[in-house]
């Protein structure tokens, strides 16, 4: 039996049980309201509040001019489900085992701050906090702390988004509407501009076009990612393992909700330095490829995969 230790210092369980069996990463306490007054557990705090109300402290309403770093007012919570802790909705637990890595957008080995930074350029729609501020180094040690449990290559079950089946067709608009009518507009609104939290800062249910939106930039602006997080975690209450939406249902409506009108991100062309890394619905040009924008967006994605495979021997499922 060995013993990892928290940001505090403190022993925590061990990673393996006497068994050999991993422990379940997604039963332990993640509640960081509980952490003590400790230098340590209140930047952790400092930093679960960042995450779960981001616009209160670095948005456009924040009071201090020098501290905005966000163009919208959506919260990390927002994509990230469960402050960080739910399956399949990216969940952050291990995150940090897993950096540094490589990611094609940059086409190189990035560190955890950038992977934020990217965040909040694209999700956020705003500009890099600077990597030796209090609140990086406060959004760094929440994540050490959420990946506390994880084993020594942070890989878990539920990471990332769920599978889908993805049709081999264009999305289909008019179906998206009558998902998105019948199934998201309960909490988005029919408008798509979320409700917003009795705080003023954040949202209740977010935004999922418009000025308040991510831009088009950020991952979830591609319909195969959009739909994979659609599929596992939407409407609210759902879980990958007892989903409500079809993969029709889910591609349809992701869909449409990236035809939706919402912020551009600034030089767009400067991603994916290598076009051969870039997904099949990536919504902005250049592509290494004669695909047009609208077949990139809406699909099928089939045909812009397989050119790749046959070309380039390239597998994309993205």
């Amino acid at each position: 039996m060995f013993f990892i230790r928290s940001c505090g210092g403190r022993e925590i369980e061990p990673l393996v049980s006497p068994s050999g069996t991993s422990v379940d990463v997604y039963a332990q306490n993640y509640d960081a309201t509980t952490l003590g007054n400790s230098n340590e557990d209140s930047i952790i705090k400092y930093g679960y509040q960042l995450f779960s109300q981001t616009p209160k402290y670095i948005g456009p309403d924040n009071g201090n001019a020098d501290m905005v770093y966000q163009g919208n007012r959506l919260a990390c919570k927002n994509c990230h489900l469960n402050a960080g802790t739910k399956p399949y909705s990216a969940p952050l637990i291990g995150i940090i085992q897993r950096f540094p890595q490589f990611r094609g957008r940059e086409n190189k080995i990035g560190t955890i701050q950038e992977r934020i930074n990217g965040c909040f350029e694209r999700s956020m729609n705003g500009q890099m906090l600077p990597e030796d501020s209090r609140e990086m180094l406060a959004l760094v040690k929440y994540l050490e702390w959420l990946s506390r449990f994880a084993p020594e290559d942070g890989d878990i079950k539920g990471q990332g988004f769920v599978k889908i089946f993805i049709p081999n067709r264009a999305v289909n608009l008019e179906h998206g509407k009558e998902v998105f009518s019948k199934n998201c507009a309960v909490c988005h609104t029919p408008s798509g501009k979320g409700v917003k939290d009795p705080n003023r800062y954040t949202y209740l249910y977010p935004p999922l076009w418009g000025d308040d939106s991510f831009n088009h930039g950020a991952g979830m602006a591609r319909v195969i990612t959009a739909a994979q997080f659609i599929k596992a975690n939407m409407p609210f209450g759902t879980t990958y393992d007892a989903p409500l939406l079809s993969d029709e249902e889910a591609y349809d409506v992701a869909g449409y909700i990236n035809q939706q009108l919402r912020p551009q991100k600034a030089n767009p062309e400067r991603d994916f330095p290598d076009l051969l890394k870039k997904p099949v619905s990536t919504p902005y040009p250049p592509y290494a490829d004669e695909f047009s924008l609208e077949q990139h967006q809406m699909g099928p994605f089939q045909p812009i995969m397989e050119y790749y495979k046959n070309t380039y021997n390239i597998t994309k499922n993205k």
